[in-house]
């Protein structure tokens, strides 16, 4: 527990990390995996260099000391990373190495002169407080999982069933679990986390999950990322019958309670986490849903059947797909070509705007989203997205 004089101490660091917090995560995780191999299976070292993990972290560093007197004014930056954490399998032994970690970066970066011993104390005891705070909640929430009918604790060992392509870019996998129990029923738009060995190493990814649960198999679909290391991997190496380590799923990325219009918005392989989403709802039958997916091309273009199929069985269901480019050859007409823009929205969004909205795609994709569904007036706490790995702000 931090005492009064260590939380002023707190607070009055928050300019120096508005100014100069990148600079001091990028030194803390250039400290820890130099010197802690054992969590580098943990981050996404592509993250790593574009930078984005080190903003991410920035920005909740400085969301923490600004409400150090209020934790409850984090709203859900709380809840995501222990969702974060609980995909990975984040453990209790990991934290002392992370705060150790990040006290050596605040001295080193800040120097003698301002990372004093009262200010290295006051942000240990903050760290105490925040990381005491995420290990019971991600206890509580292993707890649950394990004790969910179907639901298991660490890695459980998933065979691959079927491996299907889904588009030039995007495969599916169905897991199966070994053991032939029960498979958990998880809420649509979570993921799950692998955790793999390729080249004798270890590393672990989130992919979301595109089909609701059935109690039996899950289904993954991923993009095969340029130069992208893991995602390369599952495509060209994992064949059916191979066997995986798989986490249990987790995310709030998930139908909120309501009975409003759903719409959803995605942009590539953002559609994965939606599809799951909107065939939950359709199968639901209480609401009407409105799917509008963002694609390069027809080639690039994942679950188009899918897409056709909804709409003609189901009248409460619209969809409507836009390319960026159209080929002489691509065999497919788009409701629209180019990118997402207003008019789309004003066109194919239901005339009010007591929507629930969720979307998910590129960071510039969602932005233009998000700004377009405010122009629309569609209320913030009816807009729902997540992000593909580290979160950023969008602008």
């Amino acid at each position: 527990m931090l005492s009064p004089a260590q939380t002023n101490v707190v607070l009055a660091t928050v300019p120096l990390l508005e100014t100069g917090g990148e600079a001091l995560t990028a030194h803390f995780y250039r400290i820890l995996l130099r010197d802690h191999p054992q969590v580098r299976p943990l981050f996404n070292q592509a993250h790593q260099a574009n930078g984005t993990q080190g903003r991410a972290l920035a920005n909740a560093v400085l969301m923490y000391a600004r409400n150090i007197e209020r934790l409850e004014a984090l709203g859900p930056l709380a809840a995501q990373i222990v969702n974060k954490h609980v995909a990975l399998q984040i453990q209790p032994d990991h934290y002392p190495i992370v705060g150790s970690c990040l006290l050596q970066a605040i001295s080193e970066v800040l120097g003698p002169d301002i990372a004093t011993d009262a200010v290295i104390d006051a942000w240990a005891a903050a760290y105490q407080q925040l990381a005491d705070l995420l290990v019971a909640a991600e206890a509580q929430a292993y707890d649950a999982l394990a004790e969910a009918p179907g639901g298991w604790r660490g890695a459980r060992r998933f065979r691959v069933a079927d491996k299907q392509r889904e588009s030039r870019e995007i495969t599916s996998f169905y897991l199966e679990p070994e053991d032939g129990g029960a498979v958990l029923q998880f809420a649509a738009g979570q993921y799950l986390g692998l955790r793999l060995q390729i080249d004798g190493e270890e590393v672990r990814r989130n992919y979301s999950l595109s089909a609701p649960a059935n109690g039996r198999d899950l289904r993954i679909s991923v993009k095969r990322e340029t130069n992208g290391r893991v995602s390369g991997f599952l495509h060209d190496q994992v064949e059916v019958g191979q066997v995986l380590d798989v986490f249990p799923p987790a995310g709030q990325f998930v139908l909120a309670d309501s009975e409003r219009p759903l719409v959803f918005i995605s942009g590539g392989v953002g559609i994965t986490p939606t599809l799951a989403m909107a065939e939950t709802a359709l199968r639901e039958g209480r609401r009407a849903v409105t799917f509008i997916h963002y694609a390069r091309d027809a080639a690039s273009h994942a679950f188009a059947g899918t897409l056709q199929t909804w709409a003609a069985r189901h009248p409460q269901f619209r969809a409507h797909v836009v390319y960026e480019h159209v080929g002489q050859d691509d065999g497919r007409t788009p409701a629209a070509i180019g990118r997402p823009c207003l008019a789309h929205f004003q066109q194919w969004l239901p005339p009010a705007a007591d929507v629930d909205a969720y979307f998910l795609g590129p960071v510039p994709f969602m932005a233009a989203v998000k700004g377009a569904l405010a122009t629309l007036g569609v209320p913030d706490s009816q807009v729902y997205y997540e992000f593909f790995g580290p979160a950023q702000a969008l602008q």
